[in-house]
């Protein structure tokens, strides 16, 4: 009885997911991430990773993670603090803080461990967070976790985030309400569903203005803007600035993992405070090696290549196809439809169609911009651009 009456109360729950169109499943993929996917025994044109330089499949990465394995099996044992810290992730850890130009760097077994890991390590209660409207999930779950008073401006809106420092810093400065609280600016460089990016330089301007501290998340950005492939906060010569550091490992680098850059100090805290480091298994050695040599990559002749091949995909996609809503350059191309229904229809034409082009629906963006949000790659060809320009202009039309 106790069963059923659960099942009966789960099964409620899901109809109200699925009578908006926003029910999710699992779809079961047969091959590995790349510009093709094998799906029910069927190929197809595969425009939805964030695999950015087409890094996840690269003999390089492989070959990394086969002999991590080799040298120091499947699993890391434990936490890193408490049976001893693998030489993999020193190795990583090393290579990202230079990369980035910082004095140390520190690794987790997701980006969504980072973002609760730093951030309820960072603020608490007393401290006001800031966000940007936009945020990941992970972000806004770890700014809810913090206990720390958060406040929200409008997505990129200078103006609402200025009014919300000048709140802030006359709450801290009045008797009556001094609590002696820090205020942390967090935003993402480049959005991961509009693809556009934040205007970092006038950000840091108002952080140092008003004394704030400032993160951001490069997940989007890393590996593809910048001279040595940073950024956009190195693009736009901001990197020193900015306090907090934070990326995936799983996307333009083509392994799995976040990190967060900073300075020494920030690096050693983490290490004792951050919940998600502290207290989660350390990731598996493979994912830290293949990061190490998906870093590498990056910062070579062919990593240059392969960035220059993405953003020639990218030029093309945005002259051919009208309806994008991308006002900056970015290897995300959202086309906004409004209803779950349309996007979901449009998805599955597609797929019908052959391409695999995910339909983005609320909660993931707010009610009524449901799209299509296609991801390109530099593993992507010539032709596969043109199949999706053909095809996706033919049903936009």
């Amino acid at each position: 009885m106790f069963v059923s009456s659960l099942d009966a109360e789960l099964g409620r729950r899901l109809e109200a997911i699925r009578q908006p169109n926003l029910l999710r499943e699992l779809r079961r993929v047969d091959s590995p991430q790349g510009p093709h996917l094998t799906i029910g025994g069927k190929t197809y044109l595969n425009f939805s990773s964030n695999d950015y330089l087409g890094l996840a499949n690269h003999p390089a990465l492989k070959e990394a993670a086969i002999v991590a394995v080799k040298a120091f099996g499947a699993g890391a044992g434990a936490s890193r603090l408490v049976c001893g810290s693998l030489a993999l992730f020193h190795e990583l850890e090393e290579m990202l803080a230079i990369f980035k130009g910082t004095e140390a760097a520190l690794t987790f077994s997701t980006g969504y461990a980072t973002a609760l890991g730093a951030v309820t390590a960072l603020v608490g209660k007393g401290d006001v967070i800031v966000l940007d409207k936009l945020v990941h999930a992970s972000i806004v779950d770890a700014a809810k976790l913090s206990g720390a008073k958060i406040r929200v401006f409008a997505h990129n809106d200078l103006n609402d985030l200025e009014d919300i420092l000048k709140w802030s810093s006359a709450r801290t400065a009045s008797t009556a309400e001094s609590t002696g609280g820090h205020m942390l600016i967090v935003t993402e460089s480049i959005f991961s569903m509009d693809g556009d990016a934040a205007p970092l330089r006038e950000i840091v301007e108002l952080k140092n203005q008003y004394g704030a501290w400032l993160m951001v998340d490069e997940a989007h950005a890393t590996g593809l803007y910048g001279k040595h492939h940073r950024g956009l906060a190195e693009e736009l010569g901001v990197s020193e600035q900015i306090d907090f550091q934070m990326g995936t490992l799983g996307k333009a680098i083509g392994a799995s993992g976040g990190y967060i850059c900073g300075s020494r100090e920030l690096i050693d805290l983490l290490v004792n405070r951050a919940r998600s480091f502290v207290f989660s298994t350390a990731p598996v050695p493979a994912s830290a090696a293949a990061a190490t040599a998906g870093l590498a990559l990056i910062q070579s002749k062919e990593g240059s290549l392969l960035n220059q091949r993405l953003w020639e995909h990218v030029a093309t996609c945005q002259s051919e196809i009208s309806g994008l809503k991308s006002k900056t350059t970015s290897a995300i191309l959202p086309v906004i439809v409004g209803t779950e229904s349309k996007a979901l229809s449009l998805a599955a034409e597609l797929y019908e169609l052959g391409l695999f082009v995910p339909a983005i629906r609320y909660p993931t963006v707010a009610r009524n911009t449901a799209r299509l949000r296609m991801t390109l790659s530099a593993a992507h060809s010539a032709a596969d651009i043109s199949e999706l320009t053909r095809a996706l202009s033919a049903l936009l039309e």
